[in-house]
């Protein structure tokens, strides 16, 4: 019989944050990737800027895309610390293609759809867009990167769609198919400057794994 063994409790924290709203999620076409932060999604960012002075971290890193980058840039100032850029943090690529029409158009709608369709089918890609394989890759690979940080607590700024993929991979870190994240990715919901706290723990079979915490943590906006 094993030896039950006391519980070693949190060994890292990562928080991550979604940006403030851009001028890409309030309008009528398929958001370029450096869509800015729209008036609104400004005034967001300073809220979650204000929000992350209260919170534990050493660390800021950031998608380089517009809206995350300007969003921790205001967290950064708020917290006078520094922050660097993770180029693992970006949106899902959507197929070139779509960038820039409108989300009524049928042409677009149809190229749409079939993209989404291989974000949630192994093996199935549509043009030049990202596809089930590569967002779980990448999802692996910044949980990977943030072990792998010496910093005991980090924040992270992202965008909701990616979010929405670390969340499954933790829930599911070895089950994950692609089915399942189809119906998944739909029922969790990631708002803008919504916090998702993330804990790297060792319990008390010795077994050390991510855990979800928290989600969507909108506190701050009132």
């Amino acid at each position: 019989m094993k030896a039950i063994r006391k519980n070693s409790g949190t060994l890292k924290t990562l928080y991550v944050v979604r940006h403030g709203s851009s001028e890409g999620n309030e309008g009528v076409e398929f958001q370029h990737p450096d869509s800015p932060l729209s008036v609104t999604g400004r005034a967001q960012a300073e809220q979650i800027a204000l929000r992350a002075t209260k919170l534990d971290f050493e660390a800021i890193i950031a998608s380089p895309l517009a809206r995350a980058w300007d969003t921790a840039l205001a967290i950064s100032r708020a917290c006078d610390k520094p922050f660097e850029r993770l180029d693992l943090l970006v949106e899902r690529v959507k197929p070139t293609e779509l960038l820039g029409k409108r989300l009524d158009d049928p042409e677009a709608m149809e190229l749409c759809d079939q993209w989404e369709e291989s974000l949630s089918t192994p093996g199935m890609r549509v043009q030049d867009g990202e596809n089930f394989d590569d967002l779980i890759s990448r999802a692996d690979a910044v949980l990977a990167h943030m072990l792998a940080r010496p910093e005991k607590s980090i924040l992270a700024v992202s965008h909701g769609y990616f979010t929405r993929m670390l969340i499954a991979r933790v829930l599911m870190p070895t089950t994950l198919t692609g089915e399942q994240y189809g119906e998944l990715h739909w029922n969790i919901v990631m708002q803008n400057t919504g916090i998702s706290v993330f804990q790297y723990v060792e319990n008390f079979r010795g077994k050390q794994h991510w855990r979800l915490t928290t989600h969507n943590d909108q506190a701050h906006l009132g």
